[in-house]
């Protein structure tokens, strides 16, 4: 149903799938969101992936040309519920990697400043090669690497693997992950709807010349 109509209007479909402890993950998978629909042409659907029984979660995944994986970095890695969504996606791998060639990118969110996410992102690069997916990283300079660099920079933490983002233990979703932050997850939404929309017309020009894509 969500692919036909993706099909039928020529849009870029992005799903964002995430889980969010408090909320602070949450307003970070918004970002990214915010970032894909910046790119004409694209549909950007947040989906949690609280529930793996829900069949609506996978209707949305098959049905999206990118997906962007989002979870809060608890203890060093990704949350527990995220890690069970991430188990269940093996029926997807074993049904003859169903998800091959989708374009994939991640983010994750702490309260520390390192928290250990690259970690967590190496996870989510990880799970993506897994089911053959084409990982896009973040293209932004390091920010706050100078001594005229501040907090507000975009990739304040430095990361390209995915987007970070830190969030204050003691602050609510309402107020972090700061604004620096979410323009960085902005912009990672941004390059993944840019480059799965190369990539759905590119496998559209192979296709129509015979090309096994």
């Amino acid at each position: 149903m969500i692919e036909s109509t993706a099909v039928r209007d020529g849009s870029t479909r992005v799903a964002v799938a995430f889980h969010s402890g408090y909320g602070h993950t949450a307003r970070q998978a918004e970002a990214v969101a915010d970032g894909a629909r910046s790119v004409a042409g694209t549909l950007a659907e947040l989906v949690a992936v609280d529930d793996p029984d829900d069949p609506v979660l996978w209707e949305a995944l098959d049905a999206a040309d990118a997906i962007v994986f989002g979870t809060p970095t608890y203890m060093g890695s990704p949350s527990a519920v995220f890690k069970a969504f991430a188990e269940r996606t093996s029926k997807v791998l074993a049904d003859d990697l169903r998800w091959r060639d989708k374009v994939a990118a991640g983010f994750t969110t702490s309260g520390g400043m390192s928290g250990d996410k690259l970690n967590t992102l190496v996870d989510l690069t990880v799970l993506a090669a897994q089911h053959g997916m084409l990982w896009v990283g973040l293209d932004l300079p390091a920010g706050w690497s100078t001594s005229t660099g501040s907090a507000e920079d975009a990739n304040r933490i430095g990361s390209w693997l995915g987007a970070m983002a830190q969030a204050d233990a003691d602050r609510g979703a309402d107020v972090a992950p700061p604004a620096s932050d979410l323009r960085t997850a902005f912009r990672l939404g941004e390059r993944v709807a840019g480059i799965a929309r190369v990539q759905r017309v590119g496998r559209g020009v192979g296709a129509a010349q015979g090309l096994v894509v």
